[in-house]
């Protein structure tokens, strides 16, 4: 085994550990159903007995053989392992009971712990089973939707399902913010901070902005020709990315150089390059 594939598993095994701590610690035992896979154990768990990590393990077999499928033996089998890690230590966990009887608390830790676990996991080329496969499978034919939108999407049907068993609405809701916190925490944790904004500018005194931009905020500035439909005169239009910090002090430069000058400010939400997320890594 190379010193790569043990790097893998040692961080799918951390990420394990966490995603279950969130699970048994803190959204079990306050009876709060996260929707997926999970969301189902909890309530199974409460119907017949049977530990959550067990259920976890049962429901995920149809699952995995959905993820062979598509994606072949060499992805299923970090899977598995993260999925018996998962279970195991759900179950262990258990007899720990709740760290915190405040649903409020138990949302906000729980849902950062399956998120920060869940989003180590899918990185290190594997998931935490469940739902996340089905995402997998749904992000082949959907490549332009986030892994937590579609999440999301899912879960919500089944924190629906889980307020008519459980009979209480507050708990229900508490659920329904598990699975909007967890959402937006995996997204952060997949794809970063790099949302930017995407700025054209028209100006008579573009070279003059471009300059400034260059010199001043360390840009990357590129011209765009155009021409106005109505007059014919050809433009030097620019175009440039720039992180959320900076997109005032751009637009102050715009409005010093030109006050007179078109701005089109519109928000970049995935960049790829030089600054920003490499071309070749993995689209989770």
């Amino acid at each position: 085994m190379s010193g790569t594939t043990v790097k893998k598993y040692i961080v799918i095994t951390i990420a394990a550990v966490i995603y279950a701590s969130g699970i048994s610690l803190f959204l079990d035992p306050n009876s709060l159903a996260p929707g997926g896979v999970t969301g189902i154990s909890i309530i199974l768990n409460r119907l017949t007995n049977v530990e959550t990590g067990t259920w976890i393990l049962i429901l995920n077999i149809p699952i995995i053989l959905l993820g062979a499928w598509k994606f072949g033996v060499k992805f299923i089998v970090s899977t598995i392992y993260c999925i018996v890690i998962t279970s195991v230590v759900t179950n262990s966990l258990e007899p720990v009971g709740a760290l915190t009887t405040d649903p409020l608390l138990a949302t906000l830790s729980g849902s950062a712990l399956m998120a920060l676990g869940m989003g180590w996991v899918f990185k290190s080329g594997a998931t935490t089973g469940g739902m996340d496969i089905i995402v997998k499978v749904l992000r082949l034919k959907y490549p332009h939707m986030k892994t937590g939108s579609l999440f999301m999407v899912m879960d919500a049907v089944i924190v629906t399902l889980a307020a008519f068993i459980f009979r209480d609405v507050d708990r229900a809701l508490y659920a329904g913010m598990v699975v909007f916190i967890t959402s937006m925490l995996l997204d952060l944790v997949l794809y970063g901070r790099d949302g930017a904004k995407l700025i054209y500018i028209i100006s008579d005194r573009a070279e003059e902005i471009a300059g400034r931009l260059l010199e001043e905020l360390d840009l990357g500035v590129t011209y765009v020709k155009g021409s106005g439909a109505y007059s014919g005169k050809e433009k030097q239009v620019i175009m440039c990315v720039v992180k959320k910090p900076l997109a005032p002090k751009t637009e102050d430069v715009v409005k010093q150089e030109d006050p007179l000058s078109f701005m089109i400010v519109t928000s970049a939400t995935e960049i790829y390059g030089e600054g920003y997320k490499s071309y070749f890594s993995e689209k989770l």
